[in-house]
């Protein structure tokens, strides 16, 4: 990719190889003017200091209100959507942030413990009548469904609903805005029917827990409420089934890690944090916009410009990590990754991602001894996205 003074256009070409396209803006430089798919002007940030830096930069605003110009996005979020933590600066995302971690307590994520190992291994034993499985298929996403849906306690026949939803919303297809658009509005008439009936009958779970969260007599609004909802299950679903999918691809394509973590040595949770730093679910953090005019890693930003961080590219900044190309979960720094973000907007759900990765992965690498990825890591398929970094399939040898 050539240095260019015109924007750079983040189409196809971009997303077909996201981390050489990104290795080659950190060679010109840690900020970049790109154009997203919409036709929209933006600033994309890409190495590790300049963007973690700039997460927590507060004349960075997640309010959309400071934006120079309102662009007509295709996904855009119908407001009764907007309210949640991902939307609000300081204080109202202080009052959302401590509601919310009023709720999901460590002990509710502990608790969850059972139940995930549980599903994992029912969806082993249903993988272990075949010869061969996929990974994504047949593991992640179902097992990513049943945990934040049992979190949020949204009942078992609502459930695969929910992922024709997210499906939906993820989709790069023809039609795609129209049919989020549809999508959006189901999952929102859901969500306020599900929140009205749990009022009547409050239950252990985290909707629950939300619904009578209170912080010196404050409480969240029926809009917050279901946004929050939404934001969980959204976030919390696709992006740990990611995870999950290249964590399990990181081991097949490195058999000595993996005979390392069978043998004990090398534990599963610093594969996972590897697998985070080396392809993180979330590609991008949530859009920002300038309050005022900043400067960021030199160059300078005005007020209302659309700012873009790049997570995936910072976690492979050379300047940060000693060869970041290479997939090494020895590495002295293997935690100083920002895949859940840096800042006061640091995935809420890191801790409960975690758990269940580290849980399925190596039940999964115990239940079948000789796991193996079937065809070449090369030739798999990655979905076409900007924002997201998941696997189709993985399909493997059991």
């Amino acid at each position: 990719m050539p240095p260019s003074r015109d924007p750079l256009p983040l189409d196809a070409l971009f997303t077909a190889e996201p981390h050489a396209s990104y290795a080659a803006l950190r060679r010109v430089g840690p900020v970049h003017q790109a154009i997203d798919p919409d036709g929209t002007p933006l600033v994309l940030v890409t190495s590790y200091q300049a963007v973690r830096d700039a997460a927590m930069d507060p004349r960075l605003s997640v309010d959309k209100r400071h934006a120079r110009a309102v662009a007509g996005h295709r996904h855009s979020m119908p407001a009764e959507l907007d309210a949640h933590l991902l939307n609000s600066d300081p204080p109202a995302h202080t009052r959302l942030r401590r509601l919310v971690s009023s709720a999901l307590t460590p002990r509710r994520t502990e608790n969850l413990r059972a139940a995930v190992q549980r599903t994992t291994d029912r969806l082993l034993d249903e993988m272990a009548v075949k010869d061969h499985a996929d990974v994504m298929a047949d593991l992640a996403l179902p097992l990513s469904l049943s945990v934040i849906c049992d979190l949020l306690g949204i009942p078992a026949h609502s459930r695969l609903d929910f992922r024709r939803w997210t499906d939906t919303l993820l989709s790069s297809e023809p039609g795609a805005p129209e049919h989020s658009r549809k999508a959006m509005r189901e999952m929102h008439r859901f969500l306020a029917e599900l929140i009205d009936s749990k009022r009547g009958a409050l239950a252990d779970d985290l909707l629950s827990a939300l619904i009578t969260a209170r912080d010196a007599g404050d409480r969240l609004s029926e809009d917050e409420l279901i946004a929050m909802a939404f934001l969980l299950l959204f976030g919390g679903y696709h992006n740990s089934a990611s995870l999950l999918a290249t964590t399990v691809l990181a081991l097949l394509t490195h058999p000595h890690h993996l005979a390392a973590v069978r043998t004990g040595e090398l534990p599963i949770d610093a594969v996972a944090e590897e697998a985070l730093r080396w392809n993180p679910p979330a590609m991008l953090a949530v859009r920002r916009f300038a309050t005022e005019d900043i400067r960021i890693g030199g160059t300078a930003i005005p007020a209302g410009e659309r700012v873009w961080l790049s997570w995936a590219s910072a976690n492979r900044d050379p300047a940060r990590f000693r060869d970041p190309a290479t997939f090494d979960p020895h590495r002295a720094d293997v935690g100083a990754h920002l895949a859940f973000g840096h800042g006061p907007h640091y995935c809420p759900g890191a801790a409960l991602a975690r758990m269940e990765n580290n849980i399925a992965v190596a039940s999964l690498i115990r239940r079948f001894p000789r796991l193996s990825l079937v065809g070449s890591g090369d030739a798999l398929e990655w979905v076409a996205s900007l924002r997201s970094r998941s696997l189709r399939e993985l399909p493997v040898s059991l």
